[in-house]
């Protein structure tokens, strides 16, 4: 394909997943144009089965989502999440986040598998979006006057700016020589759904063993009424072989040790997935003409189910910083206008990426004087409102200098 039919746009976004897609949407709602290139196969991605992950929405984000038109759609598949009970391995001294009843919830959860669907139907129909789905790209460019990218059947894109949404694996990121901050938690998040006889009230639990954290999160019901959750099971990499291979009759007992019947009678739902965790960090997220977004940038334990969020902060930074530069007939690949990106986005990404590390690292000391003084200090955060109300502030994501694609 000619460069002719392939004219230049404004951002060239490497990476079509939810972060990636979502920054396309915003941008376009704002009249900024771009081409997003991605690897995968949109019909593998939506097939039921794929992934059977399960994302917690923060208050900010369905704000984004509201933004830019989204919510109508997706408002039917998402659970409220009314509460969060944190516990460490259900004894006492637990902490219950519940905001008032004027303020909302907490967030919605919603199947990874709906906001995909979602985000690629919008897509195709926006005339700002030129979507090259299994592309694969074998060349990058980044000039004086553009970016570029040449994909594996010689065409050649080209834009003003470069996004780098390609995940933790990012290819553009390694390429451009950033510096990371990284290591290997040495566990693995086990994933299931799980189908249970009492409701869940759409309370999230975190709670805490001394292998890892074992999340419980809050599912619409199914079409026959039953009641549904998705199960987040953190262990030992050493032990994960094991109990991946573990028959569905012991693997349910193992589940059911952990739960302390708090949701009845339990029985999986789908097959078994599993992904390792780590930590990674750069210090830096732009370069000349590129930005990163997401875990491009930065990714984290899922322990307070803020990985997405926070990548859907960087969009609406970034889409905020666009849309300034626009106004001021600035080049989308303006060096002090990407500054300003990095500088929004530093404190708040350090913030909640040490915060995540530290309550991975506190929360996996064994032993019982540890296990004592964590919960004597949860028991004093439950009996202190204030602090608690800062700390669902952090988890809603409405704390600090918001761009305004997430105020409400």
């Amino acid at each position: 394909m000619s460069d002719k039919l392939n004219p230049g746009r404004d951002l060239l976004i490497l990476g079509g997943g939810l972060v990636g897609m979502t920054l396309a949407l915003a941008a376009a709602r704002k009249g900024i144009s771009s081409h997003v290139v991605d690897r995968a196969d949109p019909a593998e991605l939506t097939a039921e089965g794929f992934d059977g992950r399960a994302s917690a929405i923060s208050t900010a984000s369905w704000n984004l989502f509201t933004n830019i038109g989204l919510a109508d759609t997706l408002e039917p598949h998402g659970c409220p999440i009314e509460s969060i009970a944190v516990t460490d391995g259900m004894k006492p001294g637990r902490i219950d986040f519940r905001p008032e009843r004027h303020e909302g919830t907490l967030g919605r959860m919603f199947a990874n598998r709906t906001l995909r669907l979602t985000l690629f139907e919008a897509a195709k129909d926006e005339k700002l979006i030129t979507w090259h789905s299994k592309a694969n790209i074998v060349d990058r460019q980044r000039g004086e006057h553009g970016v570029s990218a040449t994909l594996e059947d010689g065409t050649v894109l080209r834009a003003s700016l470069m996004v780098a949404a390609e995940g933790r694996g990012s290819p553009t990121r390694e390429e451009a020589g950033f510096t990371m901050a990284q290591w290997d938690y040495h566990h693995r998040a086990i994933i299931i759904g799980l189908v249970h006889e009492k409701p869940h009230e759409g309370v999230a639990w975190e709670i805490f063993y001394p292998d890892g954290p074992f999340a419980l999160l809050p599912l619409l019901d199914d079409e026959e009424g039953r009641h549904r959750s998705a199960l987040v099971w953190t262990v030992a990499e050493k032990d994960a072989d094991g109990v991946l291979a573990l028959s569905d009759r012991a693997f349910l007992h193992e589940i059911e040790k952990r739960m302390h019947d708090i949701m009845g009678d339990i029985e999986l739902k789908g097959s078994r997935s599993s992904y390792p965790l780590g930590f990674q960090h750069t210090a830096r997220i732009i370069d000349h003409r590129l930005a990163l977004i997401g875990d491009a940038a930065h990714g984290m334990h899922p322990i307070a189910g803020q990985g997405l969020n926070l990548g859907l902060r960087d969009v609406g930074a970034l889409v905020d910083v666009l849309t300034e530069a626009r106004r001021l007939g600035l080049d989308p690949g303006d060096a002090q206008m990407l500054a300003r990106y990095e500088q929004w986005r530093a404190m708040d990404s350090l913030m909640v990426m040490g915060a995540t590390d530290t309550l991975t690292r506190l929360f996996g000391l064994p032993g019982i004087l540890a296990s004592a003084v964590r919960r004597f200090g949860m028991a004093g955060v439950q009996r202190m409102p204030s602090l608690k109300r800062w700390f669902m502030d952090e988890a809603r994501g409405v704390s600090g200098d918001l761009p305004e694609l997430l105020k409400g």
